[in-house]
């Protein structure tokens, strides 16, 4: 059997906690998934570091979310405001 190491990542520092902005959760994620990757994580810590990659993922998918439907208003109160201007014809 092949023996493991248990490497220290900052999910299981930061297990659960609220990221600070989208760009850190997804800088905590690219370190997770190329924690997982390379293979030396024990189970129990490939399985929190699963966990905390889940929850960084449904964050950011949340803050894209909010960020397309604030430019779907933006874009609705733009398009609502602009006025054709009248071409007249010579």
């Amino acid at each position: 059997m092949a023996k493991t190491t248990k490497v220290s990542t900052s999910s299981q520092v930061s297990a659960s906690s609220q990221p600070e902005s989208f760009e850190a959760a997804s800088a905590e994620l690219e370190n997770i998934v190329a924690a997982m990757e390379a293979g030396q994580m024990s189970l129990e810590a490939s399985l929190t570091a699963y966990k905390r990659g889940a929850e960084l993922l449904q964050y950011c998918q949340k803050q894209l979310q909010d960020a397309q439907q604030q430019v779907r208003i933006l874009e609705a109160d733009l398009l609502k405001n602009y006025t054709i201007p009248e071409v007249h014809d010579r």
